[in-house]
């Protein structure tokens, strides 16, 4: 197979994104994060990584890191919970449980979880009017104590809430308005998350369902839309910034004539538009896409033409390439080939810049990006095939 011009293949955290070709540092990319993020560090720990430096991120496959990590690029998202690792503070209201902090060793590799122990009457810690239509999407790290069942609740006039197993990582009920999920980080700890798709305002709630029952909490977040990688809080509510990723590359890096695009990746739930783009000078006539739609479907351009997948982008990885040249225009996804467009006019830009957004800079990538490649000759149908094979 022909050797790309430009690969990124995540190695390394930094103020860039570093490629491994081309070795003269004309493919790294320039990274922005005005404040710190957390990641999933190789050890499978939640680590905090400094302002201005970029997240590889590790997967967590039924508790235990397995594979190579990601770029993790995210959206301005805030956590509008206080003291959200510290459950015996003032700020959280006891009702019906006591607080012994600092009893077991946390998702981060401490000694900071707390056991909350039921002893009567609602049998959690609570804070008021946190729930609201904007802030609607809670999650918190648990380990199973005495019982496996923790529930996380908007604890208003009886809205509900979602149960969980801490023993076999499923949701055992979700009440009317709600929406759960539990994912395994190891050690027996489970990141639960609980949706209002209702947006209703009340009451937030950590417990569990009896009183004598215990489970060890850590890091709560309540946040808007979807669910982020956790956000640590102290005394007040903690925003993180957006990342921004800009343009690498030069003239000598592409071909407008002859070429392929190719990334491993998978990108936020929003709806939005996340695009990975190759062009001239920033302008989107004639450029390459490859990405997600509003739509969240697999989403790829060259020039004039466009292809939209069935395949849901957000839900796993999913490797894609588009390339062009004198046979036509040819879009694989995992494995298969999706679009075949002999009769397609080939691009006269002179490509000289790759972006993890569309060309003029809107519609940014948010997601991970596992491996992302530019090869300056179209592809055979054998090549695509198995670059593009899960």
């Amino acid at each position: 197979m022909v050797k790309p011009t430009l690969a990124l293949i995540p190695s390394a955290q930094g103020d860039k994104l570093y490629s491994v070709l081309p070795s003269n540092g004309v493919g790294d990319f320039n990274f922005t994060r005005s404040g710190s993020a957390t990641r999933i560090n190789k050890d499978g720990l939640i680590e905090t990584v400094a302002s201005g430096v970029s997240r590889l991120n590790y997967p967590m496959i039924d508790g235990v890191v397995k594979g190579c990590p990601s770029h993790l690029l995210e959206p301005q998202k805030s956590n509008v919970l206080f003291y959200s690792e510290q459950f015996d503070n003032v700020y959280w209201i006891n009702n019906g449980v006591t607080i012994n902090a600092n009893q077991t060793i946390s998702p981060s590799g401490e000694l900071n979880a707390d056991l909350l122990t039921g002893v009567s009457g609602g049998f959690g810690v609570v804070r008021f009017s946190t729930w609201s239509a904007t802030n609607k999407v809670a999650s918190c790290f648990a380990k199973k104590g005495s019982t496996n069942l923790f529930k996380i609740a908007n604890a208003s006039s009886g809205t509900g809430g979602v149960t969980f197993n801490l023993e076999n990582g499923t949701v055992t009920n979700e009440d009317s308005g709600f929406e759960g999920s539990i994912e395994n980080y190891g050690s027996g700890w489970y990141r639960c998350t609980a949706i209002d798709t209702l947006g209703r305002s009340g009451t937030f709630s950590l417990g569990v369902t009896a009183a004598n029952e215990s489970v060890y909490i850590w890091g709560a977040q309540l946040e808007s839309e979807y669910k982020t990688s956790y956000i640590p809080t102290t005394t007040a509510a903690v925003t993180r910034s957006a990342e921004t990723v800009t343009g690498s590359g030069d003239a000598s890096t592409f071909n407008s004539q002859s070429g392929a695009l190719f990334g491993e990746f998978k990108t936020d739930p929003d709806g939005g538009n996340f695009l990975i783009s190759i062009s001239e000078d920033n302008n989107n006539s004639g450029a390459v896409f490859i990405g997600a739609d509003a739509n969240e479907k697999i989403y790829t351009y060259y020039n004039s033409a466009n292809h939209v997948s069935d395949i849901n982008s957000y839900d796993s990885f999913n490797k894609v390439c588009i390339s062009w040249g004198s046979d036509g225009v040819k879009v694989y996804i995992n494995g298969l080939s999706k679009t075949v467009l002999g009769s397609q006019a080939l691009s006269t830009s002179n490509y000289n810049n790759i972006k993890l957004s569309r060309a003029n800079t809107s519609l940014k990538f948010l997601g991970q990006i596992k491996d992302l490649r530019v090869y300056k000759t179209a592809l055979t149908n054998d090549e695509l095939q198995t670059l593009t094979t899960i």
